[in-house]
């Protein structure tokens, strides 16, 4: 499966053109098995204009504050986080790293793919039904049409549907107050905040 992803860009006398049209390849982190992330766009500050359509490069997989990123995610039916336990683990690590970079996974996790950023997103689910759960096991099952607004809190999908579930994700980097400045939080690129789900 791939995306096709068409931009727009300006001339430098102001014109408005097509920058490109291109398929873009799916990202398969073997540390997440079975899901499928599109990689569309991003920044990491506000954006200026005119642009001239030119894609990103190098960016980490979130943004920091003020950045953004595009993205389509593919949650496969029946997904398990149980199954990177079955992957070397310095391998799919250095895996990740290659193809999402600045991510980074706890592989010993008491609750894989309970997780929090520091961020904003906008998830609108597209295709299929996921059921997103919150910390104390709280759920909510989402099908197509719906949009979901995290704000930075601990969350974790589910597909337990037979089919594949896709959603566009929307990521705005956002600061995230310290109030016990002695316990700085962990990266904001973890995959495995702490909290009450997982001690």
């Amino acid at each position: 499966m791939s995306a096709r992803r068409v931009v727009t860009g300006a001339t430098p006398d102001g014109k408005s053109v097509w920058a490109s049209d291109e398929t873009i390849e799916p990202v398969r982190p073997i540390m997440l098995p079975g899901a499928i992330i599109h990689k569309l766009w991003g920044g990491d500050g506000v954006p200026e204009l005119p642009h001239d359509g030119t894609p990103p490069e190098g960016l980490n997989y979130l943004p920091g504050p003020g950045g953004y990123r595009l993205y389509v995610y593919t949650v496969p039916p029946a997904m398990t986080y149980d199954g990177r336990k079955k992957v070397d683990r310095e391998e799919g690590l250095a895996d990740l790293q290659r193809k999402l970079p600045g991510l980074t996974i706890n592989p010993n996790s008491k609750n894989p793919g309970m997780h929090a950023t520091d961020t904003v997103d906008f998830q609108i689910i597209v295709e299929g039904e996921v059921v997103l759960e919150l910390d104390d096991g709280a759920e909510k099952v989402l099908k197509a049409g719906d949009v979901v607004v995290l704000n930075g809190d601990r969350h974790k999908w589910h597909n337990r549907s037979g089919v594949d579930a896709t959603m566009v994700g929307i990521m705005i980097g956002a600061r995230r107050d310290q109030p016990d400045s002695a316990a700085p939080s962990p990266a904001p690129s973890s995959l495995d905040r702490p909290g009450p789900a997982n001690g």
